[in-house]
């Protein structure tokens, strides 16, 4: 398990470390507060559009993983091919949503200084959709084919490229113009290309090394390959994109407060998906293992590694909550040096704390359920967790009680605690039930 998670997780840990990056580069703008707050909105909108068409080519992991265990890999490379096409039809689909997103952001009641700045960060983002669509379709191929370093090299190797043009288009250096927060937005767009094509170029050379046959797999449109993605893909879309939907909903009401408490949450969610990169990373690795051992019909060992992707999850995530309770100013000081974002970045972190190890555990489960063909209980957890309790408790404990941005993450911290606790549940009753015939119908 970490022979395989340990690639994938410093991935993860590369791709969150993009959004950190930013963060803490536009925070040395003159107006601090009002940049990160126009991140925040910016980036968490845009996520829940991009990762929903991302979230359609999570089938992969099933679809991959079971036929690479099963030894079929001409089957593997039909399904990478097909998910291509998929995403030629997504992305102008998704960057149209996104800036039809604009005009819904002014009447909402944000502050207008953050506004200024986060609708064209927003637009500029979107034209990185594509790439970034085309890197998950080959991601999930590798991963699922046990091919999982080229995946870390490119993200860690797209993080000092994302640097240096963040350096450049951020405060104009090397003869381009200073574009401030929206610079960091194509600096993105920019590190996202790159990671698309060397993914791209290593599935070629894979190819060629190992005699795969790729190079000879037909190219046709297969509607019941896409379907078959759909169906296990759109499940596992929905869940993402209610997730982040919820953080985008909560990060507009937020915005309403003005923008110390949205720069103290942008901080904070920062944080805290940094340290859910680790189980992200393991979510990954346990829908592969889950996948292949199901796919060679064992399904004690499908049921072993989920198990054992969990209790390494849970781990490390409780070490994080000690940090966050025994650090947190140290933390938030490493992004901004603005003291009333300081007291309230402490504060959110300190709820964090309270939520890792369960935020660990519903996405390990998430993954291993996902390796097992099951995407649709994560959704529907989601959908109860964040939408029917945690929006609704937060937005009552932030302007009914009074208790401001704090209280918007409580109510996020009560949602994730259930979803860890329902998905865990779920796990350790639904795979040991499995029969040799549910497995060859998902």
């Amino acid at each position: 398990m970490l022979t395989l998670a340990g690639p994938i997780v410093l991935a993860e840990i590369g791709w969150m470390s993009m959004g950190i990056a930013d963060t803490i580069m536009v925070g040395r703008l003159p107006n601090s507060a009002v940049a990160i707050g126009a991140v925040s909105l910016g980036s968490i909108l845009f996520y829940t559009v991009g990762m929903f068409g991302s979230g359609l080519l999570l089938g992969l992991d099933t679809l991959v993983s079971q036929s690479f265990g099963a030894g079929d890999v001409d089957d593997c490379h039909h399904s990478l091919l097909n998910s291509i096409y998929l995403s030629f039809v997504l992305a102008p689909l998704l960057t149209a949503l996104v800036w039809s997103l604009a005009p819904s952001l002014r009447r909402v009641g944000i502050d207008p200084d953050v506004l200024h700045d986060a609708i064209p960060y927003l637009r500029a983002l979107s034209w990185g959709i594509f790439p970034l669509l085309l890197y998950f379709a080959s991601r999930r191929y590798l991963q699922g084919m046990n091919v999982v370093k080229p995946v870390m090299f490119a993200l860690v190797s797209a993080n000092l490229i994302n640097l240096l043009f963040n350096w450049m288009f951020i405060y104009g250096h090397w003869g381009v113009r200073a574009m401030g927060t929206v610079g960091s937005a194509w600096a993105t767009c920019l590190s996202r290309t790159y990671m698309a094509v060397v993914l791209l170029v290593t599935i070629l050379l894979h190819d060629r090394r190992y005699k795969t046959g790729l190079h000879v797999t037909t190219l046709r449109f297969d509607v019941s390959r896409i379907r078959r993605l759909l169906g296990l893909g759109l499940p596992a879309a929905t869940q993402m994109a209610l997730e982040l939907g919820a953080f985008a909903v909560a990060a507009a009401l937020i915005g309403k407060l003005g923008p110390v408490p949205l720069a103290a949450h942008q901080v904070a969610i920062n944080t805290a998906a940094l340290t859910y990169m680790v189980p992200l990373g393991i979510s990954s690795a346990a829908a592969v293992r889950v996948g292949q051992a199901l796919g060679r019909r064992d399904i004690p060992r499908a049921h072993h590694a989920g198990a054992t992707a969990l209790l390494i999850g849970a781990a490390f995530m409780s070490v994080m909550a000690l940090l966050f309770l025994l650090f947190p100013r140290f933390i938030v000081r490493v992004y901004t040096p603005d003291a009333d974002v300081l007291l309230a970045g402490t504060a959110l972190l300190r709820v964090a704390a309270f939520f890792q190890i369960f935020d660990g555990l519903q996405a390990v489960a998430t993954g291993a359920l996902r390796g097992a063909g099951d995407t649709r209980t994560a959704m529907f957890s989601h959908l109860v967790g964040y939408w029917f309790i945690g929006l609704p408790l937060g937005y009552w404990l932030c302007f009914s009680w009074g208790r401001g941005v704090t209280g918007m993450w409580i109510g996020l911290c009560v949602a994730l605690i259930l979803i860890g606790i329902v998905l865990l549940a779920v796990w350790y009753r639904r795979v040991p039930a499995l029969s040799e015939q549910e497995i060859t119908a998902s």
